[in-house]
């Protein structure tokens, strides 16, 4: 393979006529529609760029979104990937890779690198400009493109050679990556019935706390009918309960246990405040506040006074004397 003629141009493996491979095009497990943006994609020259924009434009073309999605489709499918390229001068950039026909190792780098947070494929360049992939666990890999067919595009103007580098670094030759053993039949017939267990086992446990919700809730609703009055909300007011209760199961509270919190918060529809107080006070995480007005008593508050001892009441203790006299003493003529 040559080197790229820009850091950001597409690397293809395809001949270099517009017609695809009768495999590729009899290949029922990609759309119509992603074949015709594959074939549109495999006409175009050294230098373009895909950019999903780009490919939208034009009458009878189709959305933005549907062009990423034909793109994400391809990649499941070995035709084409989006790659982070780090050249032997330090530089990176980002570009694709597209192939006329399915690249196994394609498909299986998509699957190891989709569900990273940078879903492009890390592509490092080595000495005679081909490609290695980074995976991971700090392994190289072959990036698939030995496998395609020899890019024989002819070039009306020949591609001018790399200025060398100053100073180049050597590139440590790439371990071989060890690949994973292939699964039998029976192992992934194993596999699959493990997880359409686990998916069941899941649904289950889902359903069983949407019901233990949904009875808690709809018996504390006729319950308040009954106590409280008429809810006079909408039916999001239910709806909300209902999710307050399905949240505190899910925490490990029992249905018991949050009925007897919507009997202490005593509202058809607690808010989230009101709601974690009942909570605790019904598992003994609160104490609940006293409930009435406290009589005011001034012994109790100030004492006895110190002419008596304590335990005693007097009528003036009682009527919240303090030895004072109150009044006018005596009014003087003349003054």
């Amino acid at each position: 393979m040559s080197r790229l003629s820009s850091p950001t141009a597409p690397r293809f493996i395809r001949a270099y006529v517009v017609n695809v491979p009768s495999l590729t095009a009899r290949d029922d497990s990609i759309s119509f529609r992603a074949l015709g943006v594959l074939t549109y994609l495999l006409d175009q020259k050294e230098g373009w760029q895909v950019r999903s924009d780009q490919l939208s434009k034009g009458e009878g073309r189709e959305g933005r979104e549907a062009i990423r999605t034909v793109l994400r489709e391809l990649a499941t499918k070995g035709y084409y990937r989006l790659e982070r390229r780090h050249f032997l001068d330090g530089k990176c950039a980002m570009g694709t890779a597209i192939s006329a026909s399915p690249i196994s190792q394609w498909v299986e780098d998509y699957e190891v690198f989709s569900t990273k947070k940078d879903p492009a494929v890390p592509v490092y360049e080595q000495e005679d400009g081909s490609f290695l992939v980074k995976y991971p666990d700090g392994s190289y890999g072959s990036d698939g493109f030995e496998s395609g067919p020899a890019d024989a595009e002819p070039s009306a103007v020949p591609a001018p050679e790399p200025k060398p580098a100053v100073e180049e670094k050597a590139q440590p030759a790439a371990p071989p990556r060890k690949r994973r053993p292939r699964r039998t039949p029976v192992q992934k017939a194993a596999d699959d019935a493990e997880k359409a267990a686990l998916a069941e086992q899941k649904a289950a446990e889902k359903k069983a706390l949407d019901d233990a919700a949904e009875k808690v809730a709809k018996w504390w609703w006729e319950h308040a009918e009954r106590h409280l009055g008429p809810y006079v909300g909408d039916q999001k007011g239910y709806i909300a309960m209902r999710t307050q209760v399905r949240a505190a199961l899910l925490k490990g509270y029992s249905p018991k246990e949050c009925a007897k919190a919507l009997q202490e918060a005593r509202v058809h529809w607690p808010s989230r405040q009101q709601w974690q107080t009942a909570l605790g006070i019904v598992t003994n995480h609160i104490q609940p506040k006293p409930s009435g007005r406290i009589t005011y008593s001034d012994s109790a508050t100030w004492g006895p006074t110190s002419a008596e001892p304590a335990g005693t009441t007097t009528a003036h203790t009682a009527d919240d004397s303090d030895d004072a006299t109150f009044g006018v003493i005596s009014r003087t003529e003349g003054v």
